[in-house]
């Protein structure tokens, strides 16, 4: 029967680490006590952390590679690339771009769905766009840009072979509405690059939207007269997204945000660019050329910040320092908060029947191996 017997560790269940082995069958958690077989391999832990692995739910690539151009061996680096990061799944974000470069992109990104696993395991496909606002469009192109159109999403999803998890829509865009409540019982819908007022938020959360993409950034915000759409994602049963770089949100806004959300309800993105794990330098992001400064992606253009380098591992070390809080805290906006919110079965936790996506984790926070299904994919 084989196996793998995770000994002399801490396993996190339950919102807390606890000093015991974990058995991993088949690629799936064990229940506790149950016989070890002969032949297992055993791995030592020597007293570090073992977690679930992070889900990355919006993110444009890393490593050297943007989701929008990637090919199958692209797709294949980024997953390698995450892996070294802890997370053991994730869904690429495709940029607003033209009808065909997104049905390439969703066509390599389906390959790689179904293809063998390398690295974090893609378990899916987030369009950012093309039904954004042009005031906040951040670093999509304008031009491309449109209204609600329902049939253009059917056409993306039979493309994806129903692979397209997860959409950001603008609440105002004309036919927005319509479109929410045609799509959201197949695809979980999230609100973002708006200024949408508080109404119009309201009643996209009505229609069916679950969610805020990078809340508070590239969106129309707060005041005491006009609620707006912030005001909708923080006092509705939403989802949030956040960008925990300490570039796009004060450690104060983290702060805030979790206090008016709860720890259940916040989901720690990277909204990560190819530039991800290299040096400052000249990439790109969809079609847009990026500069990074200091590890910052700028649009080289006009300024305007242009996605993150951050990687989840880094993530998890900016929330404990942002919130003072023990890592058992913050672990769920990694990885049980971003798989109830997509219901990725089996992914976020570590239970009897779940699948082992795990990370190591040393006394630093630092990731020291990935396994997806039982299977080491990374190794310090």
């Amino acid at each position: 029967m084989g196996g793998v017997l995770f000994e002399n560790g801490r396993v996190y269940e339950g919102g807390r680490f606890t000093a015991r082995d974990l058995l991993v069958q088949d690629g799936i958690v064990a229940p506790a006590g149950a016989p070890v077989p002969p032949d297992c391999e055993r791995v030592d832990l020597a007293g570090r952390m073992l977690a679930p692995g992070f889900l990355d739910i919006h993110t444009h690539g890393g490593g050297g590679v943007d989701v929008n151009a990637a090919d199958g061996e692209g797709f294949a680096r980024i997953s390698r690339f995450f892996a070294a990061q802890g997370t053991t799944g994730w869904l690429c974000s495709i940029l607003t771009d033209t009808e065909e470069q997104t049905l390439r992109a969703i066509g390599f990104a389906r390959a790689a769905m179904d293809g063998p696993v390398t690295g974090a395991r893609l378990l899916g496909i987030h369009l950012e766009g093309p039904f954004l606002a042009p005031e906040y469009k951040g670093a999509m192109p304008e031009s491309l840009l449109r209204a609600g159109d329902t049939a253009l999403f059917r056409r993306y999803q039979a493309a994806a072979g129903g692979g397209v998890r997860y959409i950001t829509v603008a609440p105002e865009v004309p036919g927005a509405a319509d479109m929410i409540r045609e799509i959201a019982g197949g695809v979980t819908v999230a609100i973002g690059h708006s200024g949408a007022d508080y109404e119009s938020a309201c009643a996209a959360i009505d229609a069916g939207a679950r969610a805020a993409t990078h809340t508070f950034n590239a969106m129309g915000l707060f005041h005491q007269h006009r609620p707006a759409i912030m005001g909708a994602v923080l006092e509705r049963d939403v989802y949030c997204e956040a960008i925990c770089d300490g570039r796009h949100l004060h450690p104060g806004t983290v702060r805030m945000l979790l206090a008016c959300k709860g720890y259940d309800r916040v989901v720690a993105i990277t909204d990560s660019i190819q530039a991800a794990g290299l040096p400052d330098g000249n990439y790109k992001l969809g079609i847009n050329d990026v500069v990074v400064k200091d590890g910052d992606a700028l649009l080289a253009d006009t300024g305007v910040r242009a996605g993150s380098t951050l990687t989840t591992g880094q993530a998890l070390k900016n929330l404990v320092r942002f919130t003072g809080r023990p890592v058992e805290d913050v672990l769920p906006l990694l990885t049980e908060n971003p798989a109830r919110l997509l219901n990725l079965k089996g992914k976020g936790r570590i239970a009897p029947g779940m699948d082992a996506d795990l990370v190591v984790l040393d006394e630093n926070l630092d990731v020291r191996a990935t396994y997806v299904s039982g299977r080491k994919v990374y190794g310090a």
